[in-house]
């Protein structure tokens, strides 16, 4: 299968790496409902359908949640919920996901293929403002008792996302942060964009906020960082105090 066709949103991998590394590695050992909420989440929703992870980015998340023992964990934007899928496989049976997002009708596309799965009784699907789920989460005494937090949300949010999950997760948990690196342009100068005219105008007009973010987690001394080339970027943050 072509890249072009994979409806994977890197631009950061070379495309014949990219083929290589998910054709012989990451659709191989695809969970088979995760592969079918793939397909249905392009077929249904097309060029949306990268506000979901790659295969090769939730293998990955899967594989820290499991070397990280975690078990309560939390999931700011969940569209139609391939990595909230993936990360409730990877969680024992009396694990917990937080999912938080507005669009309850992205969530209930994925949802037959989560119950399938036979984990729907991991997830607490919360339909809601995501600051307002934080705020009284933080009131009611969940303070430092998470785990692991996925943040895939509004880019202009990041830096007020961040202020309230530190308050959750627990000293020595993991914060990650997803589309840090923003289809590269981060890596371009503002005058650049005509030179990348395969870049939307939305990725331009929003890449200020992520430089911003990235420069602000890398002189945070509450954390420790490291910005990985998977998928769109995908930063991750261990909380030191």
């Amino acid at each position: 299968m072509a890249v072009s066709s994979l409806n994977h949103k890197s631009l950061i991998v070379h495309g014949p790496i990219l083929e290589y590394i998910l054709e012989e590695n990451a659709y191989p050992k695809e969970h088979e409902q995760l592969k079918e909420l793939r397909e249905i989440t392009v077929k249904k929703y097309e060029k949306k359908s990268v506000m979901n992870v790659p295969v090769d980015e939730a293998q990955f998340l899967s594989m820290l949640l499991k070397i990280m023992n975690a078990k309560k964990t939390m999931e700011i934007g969940v569209f139609t919920g391939y990595s909230l899928l993936g990360t409730a496989l990877a969680l024992p049976d009396d694990g917990q996901i937080t999912a938080i997002d507005l669009d309850i009708e992205a969530y209930e596309t994925g949802l037959p293929f989560i119950q399938k799965a036979g984990v729907e009784h991991k997830i607490n699907f919360i339909q809601s403002d995501a600051f307002v789920v934080l705020n009284d989460l933080i009131n009611g005494e969940e303070k430092s008792s998470f785990d692991f937090i996925f943040v895939d949300a509004q880019k202009e949010d990041y830096m007020k996302f961040h202020e309230k999950v530190m308050e959750l997760v627990k000293i020595g948990g993991i914060i990650a942060y997803d589309n840090t690196l923003w289809l590269g342009s981060v890596a371009y100068k503002q005058d650049e964009y005509e030179k990348h005219s395969e870049m939307p105008e939305s990725v331009w007009r929003n890449r200020d906020y992520v430089i911003q973010f990235n420069s602000f987690l890398a002189s945070n001394p509450q954390i420790e960082s490291s910005l990985l080339s998977i998928g769109d970027g995908l930063t991750l943050c261990r909380r030191l105090y």
